[in-house]
């Protein structure tokens, strides 16, 4: 079969030197919509060109999800005046003048994703590394298992039974430990019978990663009646995560079995020249690269409808959580629940009573497609936000902690501290980038106002730059990094992040109005002053432009330097510029109700959010 037929060339597999790739179009296959990107070597610099979408059609009555991903492409083809289908509907490759392109990679979360059950022997211990490794690799992680949960057997052996999900990721056990719990474990899954979600045209797959001693045994318990892969203990030591063979075994099972059985991702398999990645999972493999190589630590955010996903990494360990129930829509309900009405009402600078709070929420949970109005309906949708964005990270620096069942030589000072147990890694001192994604995030109709949100859901310390992805192609990029990393970063630095500026908040606490910290910026930006608490200062400094401040806090107050003491750094601007937050953290808002309207509107007003 040759490439001019069916333009199915496996390009990848010939072409040693990925920078002869001219021309790449990448798909991601969302639950609703389908996007597709053309990248393009310009001037020796890969940038990304065009950009169209059309509906997904993994459902009836089309039932065939390269229906979409061919609509997507022959958009772009039309924006670009490059003819990319041909008239058999394939993709043309190679590319040859006007037509066609290099390469063909895909994203997808069509069909709801990548859903997945994980157990362990200990909820804290194995079970929490079992779910490190399911969410690292993109699932939405449907229900946790575990030996001690307080459960009876009957009513885990229930739970399984009522969830379709993709997969099961097993583990328990050190290697050369405990052998019996593991095989409890097994011995709940067999007899409740786990049917996939995709139907019951082929067994339940289950991924074993736990003691290697007892693999036998496990596989002895589960028999015929699911599809065992067995893979390195993800937790051979207590002392150690070993999660690599594990996600790379849900990616491959994530195509052979989620992605085959899917309406038309067979063909959608076969016409791509790279493996098809969950999004989540190439959003967070696009994180780590630009972490790993810049040096840096970094947080995303992606926003959704349904979920909120939090990235992070620090000192180069990557973690990832998924907050199903926290959305801008499908979700919204439980948002007020979680977040509670008084919470979300301190971010509204109007006179909102709560019959109006509650009515717009549900109008927006029923009616999940309709965009604010008028401002006040902006104003409320990012007020939500701000409390979906923030229990959403308070979810992940739960979870992102060291390990449990560790020894650690302990201090004087760690015996007399407050904090026991696993201690989060998420440190919002050590963050140098937080990147915002997600409609709420990338569609705000002004800069100031997706910085501010940023700003007063993850209250960033000392001195952070953040960014938005410009129109959600981390996704593209990140399935790009696997094939083409440096195409990958170029695009991801020159076209997907638009740089929104800096943010400069001390840490610590004082009365409003108090001088907190002294400020002096030289270069580009040229101001000085004090900054008191209480108080957002606003200074212009477009993107590309850089200033050295000096900061010189008082005493309680640390910028990165430790209580008190004075810092040197370079500052980057962006389309917002350099925000001073003087605040405080944690972010305490007044507790009186017109008291608090009042302070918003000042920071409103000093943010320049609505300025009509």
């Amino acid at each position: 079969m040759s490439s001019d037929q069916h333009g199915q060339l496996p390009l990848t597999k010939q072409i040693l030197d990925p920078d002869s790739l001219q021309v790449i179009l990448a798909t991601d296959c969302g639950s609703t919509t389908t996007k597709a990107i053309l990248i393009e070597k310009i001037d020796g610099v890969y940038r990304q060109t065009f950009r169209g979408e059309a509906p997904t059609t993994v459902e009836e009555p089309a039932a065939d999800v390269t229906m979409g991903v061919v609509n997507a492409t022959t958009e772009v083809g039309e924006l670009a005046g490059r003819r990319l289908i041909d008239e058999h509907g394939q993709i043309i490759r190679p590319a040859r003048g006007n037509e066609g392109c290099d390469i063909y990679i895909s994203t997808s979360s069509a069909g709801g994703g990548l859903q997945m059950l994980v157990a362990g022997v200990v909820r804290e211990m194995t079970a929490a590394s079992a779910e490190r490794a399911a969410l690292g690799a993109g699932a939405i992680v449907m229900e946790t298992l575990a030996s001690n949960d307080k459960r009876k057997p009957y009513e885990q052996i229930q739970r399984i039974r009522e969830l379709r999900p993709d997969m099961i990721l097993l583990a328990g056990g050190t290697d050369g430990g405990t052998k019996s719990h593991v095989v409890q474990l097994a011995e709940l899954i067999a007899p409740a019978k786990p049917q996939p979600r995709f139907g019951g045209q082929y067994k339940m797959p289950v991924i074993y990663a736990g003691n290697c001693e007892a693999a036998p045994l496990v596989e002895e318990v589960l028999g015929q009646s699911v599809e065992l892969s067995v893979v390195p203990n993800l937790r051979p030591v207590l002392e150690r995560e070993h999660l690599g063979p594990a996600r790379d075994r849900v990616h491959d099972l994530f195509l052979e079995h989620v992605m085959a059985h899917a309406p038309g991702y067979d063909k959608l398999i076969a016409w791509s020249d790279a493996p098809i990645m969950p999004t989540p999972g190439a959003v967070g493999d696009i994180l780590k690269t630009i972490a790993n190589l810049h040096g840096i630590n970094a947080v995303g955010v992606d926003i959704g409808g349904a979920t909120t996903d939090v990235f992070s990494v620090f000192g180069g360990v990557f973690n990832r959580t998924v907050s199903a129930n926290l959305g801008m829509s499908y979700s919204i309900s439980n948002v007020l629940a979680e977040a509670t009405l008084p919470m979300i009402l301190r971010w509204i600078p109007y006179d909102c009573d709560e019959r109006e709070l509650r009515n717009r929420v549900k109008n927006k949970m029923i009616r999940p497609t309709t965009i604010p109005q008028t401002l006040e309906a902006l104003m409320f949708e990012q007020a939500v936000a701000r409390e979906a964005l923030r229990l959403s990270y308070l979810q992940h620096q739960q979870f992102a902690t060291t390990l449990v069942g560790v020894q650690r030589q302990r201090s004087i000072g760690d015996a007399f501290g407050q904090q026991a147990g696993p201690r989060s890694i998420v440190d919002n001192m050590a963050l140098d980038l937080l990147v915002g994604s997600g409609g709420v995030l990338s569609h705000a109709p002004r800069m100031e106002q997706t910085f501010a949100m940023l700003i007063d859901a993850f209250e960033p310390e000392g001195i952070t730059r953040l960014a938005k992805d410009s129109i959600f192609m981390m996704p593209h990029l990140g399935v790009l990094a696997s094939v083409h990393p440096r195409a990958a970063m170029e695009v991801f630095e020159r076209d997907c992040l638009v740089y929104l500026g800096t943010c400069i908040a001390p840490k610590g606490q004082a009365k409003p109005g108090t001088a907190i910290c002294r400020y002096q910026f030289e270069g580009a930006l040229k101001s000085s002053g004090t900054l008191q608490c209480g108080d957002l200062l606003r200074l212009m400094l477009d993107d590309g432009k850089t200033a050295e401040v000096h900061l010189e806090p008082v005493k309680g107050f640390d910028v990165g330097a430790g209580p008190g003491k004075s810092r040197k750094a370079t500052v980057h601007g962006g389309a917002v510029g350099v925000v001073l937050d003087g605040r405080g953290r944690p972010l305490a808002l007044p507790a009186d109700r017109l008291s608090c309207r009042a302070a918003v509107i000042k920071w409103n007003k000093a943010m320049q959010m609505y300025p009509n």
